[in-house]
């Protein structure tokens, strides 16, 4: 095991969230708005396809208009980007596939990311989205709104096991051998700031070990933010392999996500289930 002192103490922000100023907000939006209108003039110049690229621009467009529409109440995007490489990645069947098992978590006062694990209705999400939450509502892309019971908690490792009266529901099958320590262009699905549905993509870079945690952590290279607790990360097989629950300062990669590996939970959730049998 890695000694206790070697482990980081940089506070993790469970929030996903982080500060940004005016001037950088307005310097951001002045490059997106580049970047946007130089893709315009390259694909002008790119012989026309079936697809009409009116309707990409006008979707790119209005998700741009909404991120700038949010600034004043989240302060919080390093790059609108994140926006840019969604709207390809959902073009791929494979991910929009993944978005139908991806939920909307909400409780009285806090809302994050959920996913099904199971057709009858088995949800993963973080426990800090539900603690202390009086009633919790699962909303589905397609199927529409449940309500939560929570079965399991395991707030060691930050997870929580939810349960909605369902059947037939999309799911998300769980890594079951041996995960690596590393992994390139990983897919992870969540509802940041105002979105819902949002596919990134990013890197899985190694571990690391956290203060007060017994087992260490996956770190994510990729644009994780407020609402993205919860999301399921996903390998080129279409499982989760972890479950993004945090972001931190690193000293060496600056910032990261940070995501619980999903043998963790399947560890604690077989010894709860032998502990209590029904």
């Amino acid at each position: 095991m890695k000694e206790t002192d070697d482990r980081q103490d940089d506070i993790i922000d469970e929030d996903l969230y982080e500060e940004i100023d005016p001037e950088e907000m307005y310097e951001l939006i002045q490059e997106e708005r580049r970047k946007l209108q130089e893709k315009q003039r390259a694909e002008q110049e790119k012989p026309k396809k079936r697809f009409p690229k009116w309707i990409f621009w006008v979707i790119a467009a209005a998700m741009f208009i909404q991120v700038i529409a949010i600034f004043p109440q989240t302060f919080s995007i390093p790059a609108i980007q994140f926006i840019q490489t969604s709207i390809t990645l959902m073009q791929d069947d494979d991910v929009r596939s993944y978005r139908e098992a991806v939920v909307v978590i909400e409780g009285a006062d806090n809302k994050g990311t959920g996913f099904a694990i199971s057709e009858d209705g088995y949800i993963l999400t973080n426990y800090h989205v539900i603690e202390d939450q009086p009633m919790i509502t699962v909303a589905f892309a397609q199927e529409g709104l449940y309500r939560g019971e929570v079965v399991a908690s395991f707030p060691e490792i930050d997870l929580a096991l939810l349960t909605v009266e369902g059947s037939h529901l999309p799911s998300l099958p769980l890594i079951q051998e041996e995960q690596p320590h590393e992994a390139e262009d990983v897919i992870f699905i969540g509802n940041p700031l105002q979105f819902n549905g949002i596919a990134n993509q990013g890197d899985i870079i190694g571990m690391t070990w956290l203060k007060n945690w017994d087992q260490p952590v996956y770190m994510l290279d990729a644009p994780v933010y407020r609402g993205n607790s919860g999301s399921p990360v996903i390998n080129d097989q279409g499982e989760v392999i972890a479950v993004i629950f945090a972001t931190q300062s690193h000293p060496e990669h600056g910032k990261i996500g940070l995501a619980v590996p999903i043998n963790y939970f399947q560890t604690l959730y077989d010894k709860t289930s032998e502990q209590n049998p029904e």
